[in-house]
């Protein structure tokens, strides 16, 4: 069976119907759609789900924190946050008022490769959609006074979390150490030094040359006429060209071969907060579906091995797990968790030790069959809805994967045997000699401890950005 075959309207085909996978095979198939690539190189695609009267959609537009000036991590943050609140003829009222009140959703967020804004409107209420979506696109108003609110509101907002959950931080604390020079060290929303940087003039130029019709995709899942929608998007974007500069894309970072400590200094304080991390894998990595099944196995469920020692039978935290960051090149993998700050060495050694000891026995054939039931089930709960394909389809273009990203991931999981376990185990998880290890505690209490890991790097909690001074 084939999908429907694209067709076009004002552009050009750029990929036919894709077809479903075979019969017998378990996957779960990619729904009907259309894919088309317009003219200007916006790529639309259109899922028909005329089941419910709603639409979601998905505006993926490549770049993100990538295009960040590399002193000044936040800017792609600060835009997103920013492409609501006035946009066309609308004021930042008028924008939200709109939203909220036909019952619909918009958000945009930044991430390290991409701008994302997704929603959800009643089929009704789609003229209004595409007219708020192609303002926050083609006309933000970027007003200066709402950057200037929303630049001191995220600058409080870190200087809130240090004070209130500071394990919030970890990843950030975390990357930044790992991935030194490399752009995926620096917080997508920025820090305190970096948006105390950040200029409104900032902003206007990344817009200006980092808005183009070539990075954008468009993806509208739901109750949806796609001939109208078809013509209305060429109209709407026709007059959009492609992005000034290139795209900006990561290279691959380097795994580090040496252990290395970050303390960030938090007097007085009673827990201890650990982050343990090396490069990972990138999304394109070939054993992907073995690599999630010993993750599960290792730190990815209640049940998994990480959480059994350090909550389950030690009682040293209420919680540890781990995962894996992917991009289109390798984040991290990390493991975290917390502790009372006298159990600090006795946590850090165990989670090292049960790294070690999956690097050396590898997991039972018994458990790999339970984490691909577990894995199995969970799956299917993530492609349930509109938005959910929406989601999932976005994913795919930012990274330029085909649908059997999706359509092959469920027999890769069933077929996955001890050897491919063994491999991913051995090449992907990082040896506990290698892995970079940052915490947020009380140094005077951890400080001389902390030496027996490696070299010590040390910053204050207080200090207004991710990075130790060099």
């Amino acid at each position: 069976m084939k999908l429907a075959a694209a067709t076009t309207m004002a552009g050009t085909l750029s990929t036919p119907g894709y077809a479903l996978p075979q019969s017998g095979l378990g996957g779960i198939p990619v729904p009907p759609h259309e894919r088309i690539v317009l003219d200007n190189g916006i790529t639309l695609i259109v899922i028909p789900r005329p089941e419910v009267p709603l639409i979601a959609f998905q505006a993926v537009l490549r770049g993100g924190a990538l295009g960040d000036p590399q002193d000044r991590p936040g800017v792609a943050a600060l835009i997103a946050g920013l492409l609501d609140k006035g946009a066309g003829a609308r004021d930042a009222f008028a924008f939200a008022d709109e939203v909220e009140g036909v019952g619909g959703s918009f958000a945009a967020s930044a991430g390290s490769e991409s701008i994302t804004i997704g929603g959800q409107f009643l089929s009704r209420d789609h003229e209004l959609m595409l007219s708020l979506l192609a303002d926050a696109l083609l006309r933000p108003r970027l007003d200066e006074a709402e950057f200037d609110k929303l630049r001191a509101r995220q600058i409080e907002l870190i200087k809130a979390t240090k004070d209130t959950d500071p394990s919030e931080l970890l990843g950030a604390y975390g990357r930044s150490f790992l991935f030194g020079r490399h752009p995926y060290s620096n917080s997508v929303l920025g820090s305190e030094t970096s948006l105390a940087a950040i200029q409104h003039r900032d902003v206007l130029e990344y817009h200006r040359t980092q808005f183009g019709a070539d990075r954008l995709s468009l993806i509208f899942a739901g109750d949806v006429d796609t001939a109208w929608l078809k013509k209305a998007i060429t109209a709407a974007f026709a007059s959009w060209n492609k992005a000034l500069i290139p795209l900006p894309m990561p290279k691959q970072p380097v795994r580090s071969r040496k252990r290395k400590v970050l303390l960030i200094d938090s007097p007085g304080a009673t827990q201890s907060y650990f982050w343990i991390g090396s490069v990972g894998v990138d999304k394109r990595y070939p054993e992907r579906a073995a690599v999630d099944l010993v993750n599960t196995l290792y730190g990815g469920r209640f049940t998994s091995i990480l959480n059994t020692e350090l909550r389950i039978k030690s009682g040293l935290s209420y919680g540890a797990g781990s995962g894996f960051t992917r991009g289109n090149a390798a984040g991290e993998f990390s493991l975290r968790s917390f502790t009372q700050t006298e159990n600090t060495i006795k946590a850090i050694d165990l989670s090292l030790e049960t790294l070690a000891r999956l690097k050396k026995t590898g997991v039972s054939r018994e458990d790999l069959d339970s984490a691909r039931a577990y894995v199995l089930g969970q799956y299917p709960l993530t492609l349930e809805t509109a938005a959910h394909w929406a989601a999932a389809m976005g994913e795919l273009e930012l990274y330029g994967l085909g649908p059997e990203y999706i359509e092959s991931y469920a027999p890769a999981l069933k077929n996955v045997g001890m050897q491919n376990a063994r491999m991913v185990i051995d090449k992907v998880f990082p040896d506990p000699r290698e892995v970079t290890i940052v915490l947020i505690g009380d140094g005077a209490k951890i400080r001389a401890q902390l030496k027996k890991y490696g070299p010590v790097t040390e910053m204050s909690l207080t200090q207004p950005s991710f990075a130790p001074e060099s």
